[in-house]
């Protein structure tokens, strides 16, 4: 990591390079967080975990900010565990293979978990400064952002004394985010019931693989394929007429990102072979001709493996082929109060197929609770009709905006005066944390801003250098500005 430590500021990117080095994907997240505390304790910091296994780190003011009002600098320690098909990496062990590729840092084949590694990065970084002026400070690091927010949801009344909050998990430099979407997830559970594979036939692994995937709140928008919603599509065209069986489908690998790869095992009469062959050239074709501005390395393959025991019967397959292909999916709503932003959205993330059923997970994204409930509504409909099941759990709710935040005015003046240009006021489709801080703390002043961060949630992840510069010269100018208290 030593190319990455030597870019500005590099207090923040040796520490990004430690965390680098430490997996810390969802539900991993001890490792990277015992470290932080061995080193907390050494620096003489007061470091606590909670009973979900958060930290909050505290230290005192700098000489002269004795009177300021407390401030929360707040990340997550987990990373979002995704690598291409051809990348042999296993995120509980091993370490994140970051470079410098001009102004950006990437990593090879996998996510680089700059979502939330700089924001967490920039944390750690002010905690070991001596010459960072700042008030009365305290670090709140969360757990299992990425797959449930299960750290948020433990924090607990009492655990902090700040008035103000900055969380650091925003991607884009020069926007101030207020606002969030609450989510929920959805489930499927779709019974089966298998029969023999019949004879003389030829079982394939059709896979389509190629996509962009990316965060299924920030990238929805952009019209990107979803590997599950476009096998569903090529089934519910050719499954009939081309006497197909599926033995099994899988695709994605997390509800929370956009699914670039599924694979669906099927079987086909070996007269039909060739026309198989076609259907799949010209499917092909299709999604490239659709997709060739946002999908330039869409590939769709058939690879010949040997036949299953058992498929699926043909009232089971018909069941699933149009329960995924009618399944709704991608944006559902445009914000009206909010230009450009997304107010609700479904993602179809992750298919896998168990012994006696096949689960389907999804994400609903909302600014609005109705916008939510209303597509949680049409699931269950869909379940009913289909016989599947569906519940919904983890629901999180949203961050309301609040214009008149003291916070957020402080940092956009802040702006303006270091870079003399307005920042834009934003809401994000995305779930931060802030909006479940405000249940056990309501009256905390909320911020979120970070730098430039590209194709979070997939392997094509990458942080501007530049933009980590100019958002640590905010978050430090924002500290010396910290009000007094009243």
């Amino acid at each position: 990591m030593s190319a990455l430590s030597s870019l500005y500021p590099q207090p923040l990117w040796q520490w990004f390079g430690q965390i680098c080095a430490i997996p810390h994907p969802s539900k991993h997240e001890q490792a990277l967080s015992q470290h932080i505390q061995h080193w907390a304790r050494d620096k003489g910091l007061t470091v606590v975990e909670d009973k979900v296994g958060n930290l909050i780190i505290k230290k005192p003011a700098t000489p002269g900010f004795e009177n300021r009002k407390v401030v929360v600098i707040q990340a997550h320690l987990d990373m979002v565990p995704q690598k291409n098909a051809d990348k042999n990496h296993d995120f509980t062990t091993d370490p994140i293979d970051a470079y410098v590729d001009g102004d950006w840092v990437k990593a090879r084949g996998t996510t680089l978990g700059a979502d939330n590694g700089i924001g967490m990065a920039s944390a750690l970084a002010i905690l070991g400064s001596d010459d960072i002026k700042h008030g009365p400070l305290e670090v709140l690091l969360t757990i299992d952002e990425e797959a449930g927010m299960t750290g948020a949801f433990g924090v607990e009344p009492g655990m902090l004394d700040a008035e103000i909050l900055i969380n650091t998990d925003s991607e884009q430099e020069g926007e101030i985010y207020m606002g969030c979407a609450g989510g929920v997830d959805a489930e499927f559970t779709v019974p089966v019931v298998w029969q023999a594979a019949s004879d003389g036939v030829t079982t394939f692994d059709l896979s389509l693989t190629g996509l962009k995937g990316g965060h299924s709140g920030v990238n929805i928008h952009l019209g990107r394929g979803n590997a599950n919603k476009l096998l569903a599509r090529f089934l519910a065209d050719h499954a009939t007429e081309l006497e197909l069986a599926i033995a099994s489908f899988s695709g994605g690998s997390l509800r929370n990102a956009i699914p670039r790869e599924a694979t669906v095992r099927l079987t086909v009469p070996s007269e039909k072979l060739t026309q198989l062959q076609q259907a799949v050239t010209q499917f092909e074709a299709l999604l490239q001709f659709e997709l060739a501005a946002v999908e330039p390395a869409l590939k769709l393959s058939l690879a010949e493996v040997v036949t299953p025991a058992q498929v699926l019967t043909a009232e089971t397959q018909t069941t699933l082929v149009h329960l995924l292909n009618v399944c709704p999916n991608g944006v559902m709503r445009m914000s009206d109060e909010v230009e450009g932003v997304t107010e609700t959205s479904l993602n179809m993330g992750v298919i896998s197929t168990k012994t006696n059923s096949i689960q389907v997970l999804c994400l609903i994204r909302s600014l609005i609770d109705s916008g939510r409930e209303q597509v949680e509504s049409m699931l269950t409909s869909l379940a009913q009709l289909s016989g599947a099941q569906v519940k919904f759990s983890g629901a999180y709710p949203g961050w309301k905006p609040n214009p008149d935040s003291p916070v957020m005015a402080i940092v956009r003046d802040t702006y303006q005066d270091i870079y003399n240009k307005a920042p834009v006021i934003m809401v994000i489709h995305a779930g931060l944390e802030c909006g479940l801080f405000k249940k056990p703390y309501p009256d905390m002043d909320m911020v979120s801003i970070g730098p430039t961060i590209r194709f979070p949630h997939g392997p094509d992840e990458m942080v501007n250098i530049t933009t980590v510069g100019q958002y640590w010269e905010l978050l430090l100018a924002v500290l010396e500005r910290t009000p007094e208290r009243a």
